[in-house]
Parts: structure tokens; sequence; C-alpha cells
């Protein structure tokens, strides 16, 4: 299967969220920026620096476009200003230190100076698991802070803030007006309603 039907098939679970009008604004120009061109309101330097790498590594630009096309580090900045809850932020703030300093641990400097091949590598250590270890790390990210134990408090803390950032990632892709018409099924004057279409002829899923 190539990266467009792999595409296809996640729309089908995320084609259909919307966002607010003021947010999807930033989706609608299809040029990247780069990351010192624009102005954060809730990530630091840093974390402008490893989520746009980040995005690039979840969403690479193919015979599709990448993430980067779609300045998703930019919808993931404002989204979690304004959409996370106070104690969400604290949380997300918190785990991205965590990860941080894991990545200055194994790679000996900053995350500020990592590449993307660096960061493909951390990220992969925490996301390619084996069934047994990942229902593990599921559960535990489903509890309440306070029940979970002080030894798993790091771990808890990265992963809310790295499964944070990859379920903008594809919230803000699939919500996007370049992926909308370009990638799934665009149609602005749709035609009338037949619930008894077979799914194998819809093909590809719709943006409305």
């Amino acid at each position: 299967m190539n990266r467009r039907d792999i595409i296809k098939g996640l729309g089908l679970t995320f084609g259909y969220a919307v966002a607010a009008p003021s947010v999807l604004s930033i989706l609608e120009s299809c040029s990247t920026k780069k990351e010192d061109l624009w102005e954060a309101v809730f990530l630091n330097g840093n974390e402008k620096h490893y989520i746009s790498h980040l995005v690039d590594i979840i969403l690479p630009a193919t015979d599709t476009p990448g993430g980067l096309d779609v300045n998703l580090p930019q919808f993931i900045d404002m989204m979690s200003h304004d959409m996370l809850r106070s104690e969400e932020q604290v949380i997300f703030k918190d785990g991205s230190l965590v990860f941080a300093q894991r990545f200055k641990d194994k790679f000996n400097k900053d995350i500020g100076e990592s590449n993307r091949d660096e960061l493909a590598e951390l990220f992969a250590n925490y996301f390619d698991l084996e069934p047994d270890v990942q229902s593990k790390v599921l559960t535990r990210q489903r509890k309440e802070l306070d029940k979970i134990e002080l030894s798993e408090m790091d771990d808890y803390k990265m992963y809310s803030c790295l499964i944070q950032i990859r379920k903008l990632s594809l919230f803000g892709y699939f919500t996007s007006e370049k992926i909308g018409r370009e990638v799934l099924n665009f149609d602005p004057i749709p035609g009338s309603y037949d619930p008894c279409i077979p799914v194998a002829d819809i093909g590809n899923a719709w943006t409305i």
C-alpha cells in the first residue's frame, strides 16, 4: 500500500472533524514557512524547532503534500494555546521538557540543535513498540493524573505531549483546504442523497 492509499484510509477516521475558522485560516496558505519567520504564541524556540521536524516525520511530503506544506507547526502552536485547558498545557510543557532531556541524554546536545534523523530515531523508540508494550502505554495514558505512579510520571507526561503533537498533526492535516481539495474527494456542489451505494463504489473519503 502506498502513502496516498494510507492517507485515504486515515481520512476515513480523521477527515470529518471541524476546527474553528480562525484556526483553520492558518492552514489555508499552502506555502511552507521557515520556522524563524513565524511568531509562536505557546511554543518556545526549542519546541518550534523539534515539533517542525516531528511534523515532517509524521507526515512527510511524497506524492502528496506533507505536514509542513500546510503549516502544521503553526496550527499545533495555536491549538495548544487556544484549545488546551491550563492543566493540559502544563502537562504538555512538562512532557516536552522530559522529551528534550532524553534527547540530550541520548545525543549529548540540546534538542534545539537536533536534526530530523536524530528525532526520528528517538521518536521511533517511543512509538515503534511491541503490541503488549503499546497496550501498557495506552492503558497508563488513559488514567487520571492523580492515579499515575511517581515512577511513571515522566513517561506519562512525555507521551501526553507526543501524542498531542501527533493527534493535532493528523487533525490539522485532514482539515486543511489543500488536503481537502487535492488528496480527499472534493465536490463543492454535492448531488442527491443515496443511502444504498456500496462502500466499494465510494472510493476515497470525502471532504464535504
